[in-house]
C-alpha cells in the first residue's frame, strides 16, 4: 500500500469504517490507479461498492450511500461514459474526485481488473476473484479496418467545406478510439485510449501520435489527415494479422480524395 499517502487514502480508510457494520454492504473494494501503484495528487479515487439490494437502479439510494462517506458538493451518474451504475462525485474538505460503482454480487464478477478488497464480508468477493479471471476490453481490428478509410474521408469532407473545427475534434475521436489504444497494445499496455500516452509510450510512438494534433487551419489539418493515415498503415502492419480483411478500393479511392481536397485552394 505504499504511496497511499495522499488524501486518497484518508478516505477511502474512512469510507470503510462507516460501511463496514453496514448490514446491507457486501463489501468495499479500490481500483484504477491504486492498483498500480501510480495515485498521485491528481488521481481520482475509484471505488467499488457491492450491496445485497440492487441499489443501481435508484440514483436517490446511490446518493445516500455517497452522502455519508464525505462533504458532497456534486455528484451524477455516468450514462455519458456508457456506465449508470456509476456515481460520480465531487467531495470538498479534502477536494476529491471518487467514482463509485455500485455493483450487486452477480455483477462483480464481470471486471477489467482485480480491485483491492476493503471489506468483505464472509469472503464473498474474495472468493469470486479466485474462480473468475478479470478480461480488460481489447479493440476488434476488423472494425476499425471497416470504418477507417470512410473516416479519413469524413474528415476530408469537413476540411474540404471548411469545417475545421468538426475536423479537429474528429482527430481527438481517432486519438481516443484508434491510435492511442494501438499504440498501447504496440508496447505491450492496456489499450486505455490516450491515458498516460505522455509517460507510457516511448518518444517515437508519442511524437507520432501528437503529429495528428492539427492547429485550426487547411494545411496544418491536411498534414495530420496525412500524418494519421502514415500511422495508421504502420500500426496495421504491426499489429494486424492475416486474417484482417482490409479493403483496399476504399483506401485508394480515399487516398486520390485526398489529394484533390489538398490541390484545392480554401483556406
Amino acid at each position: 500500500m505504499k504511496n497511499h499517502h495522499m488524501i486518497q487514502q484518508p478516505f477511502a480508510q474512512h469510507a470503510t469504517e462507516i460501511l463496514k457494520n453496514d448490514e446491507s454492504v457486501i463489501g468495499l473494494a479500490v481500483g484504477g490507479s491504486w492498483l498500480s501503484n501510480e495515485i498521485d495528487e491528481f488521481s481520482d479515487l475509484d471505488l467499488i461498492l457491492i450491496t445485497r439490494e440492487k441499489v443501481s437502479a435508484d440514483k436517490s439510494k446511490m446518493l445516500q450511500y455517497a452522502n455519508r462517506l464525505g462533504e458532497m458538493i456534486s455528484a451524477f451518474t455516468g450514462e455519458h461514459v456508457g456506465e449508470p451504475r456509476l456515481l460520480i462525485c465531487l467531495y470538498d474538505n479534502p477536494l476529491l474526485h471518487v467514482d463509485i460503482k455500485f455493483l450487486t454480487l452477480d455483477e462483480f464478477a464481470s471486471r477489467v481488473e482485480n480491485p483491492i478488497l476493503l471489506i468483505d464480508r464472509d469472503c464473498q468477493l474474495q472468493k469470486i476473484l479466485d474462480q473468475t479471471e478479470a478480461k480488460f476490453p481489447y479493440p476488434d481490428y476488423q472494425w476499425i479496418e471497416d470504418r477507417f478509410w470512410t473516416w479519413m474521408h469524413y474528415a476530408l469532407l469537413k476540411i474540404g467545406r471548411g469545417e475545421y473545427l468538426e475536423a479537429l475534434d474528429f482527430f481527438g475521436f481517432l486519438r481516443m478510439v484508434v491510435f492511442g489504444p494501438l499504440l498501447h497494445i504496440k508496447n505491450n499496455n492496456l489499450p486505455r485510449g490516450v491515458r498516460k500516452v505522455e509517460t507510457q509510450l516511448p518518444a517515437e510512438d508519442f511524437n507520432r501520435l501528437k503529429s495528428t494534433i492539427a492547429e485550426y487551419n487547411k494545411a496544418s489539418l491536411i498534414t495530420s489527415l496525412e500524418n494519421a493515415i502514415a500511422l495508421y498503415k504502420n500500426l496495421r502492419v504491426n499489429l494486424y494479422a492475416e486474417n484482417i480483411k482490409q479493403n483496399e478500393k476504399a483506401e485508394s479511392v480515399v487516398i486520390q480524395y485526398l489529394a484533390k481536397i489538398k490541390d484545392s485552394r480554401l483556406e
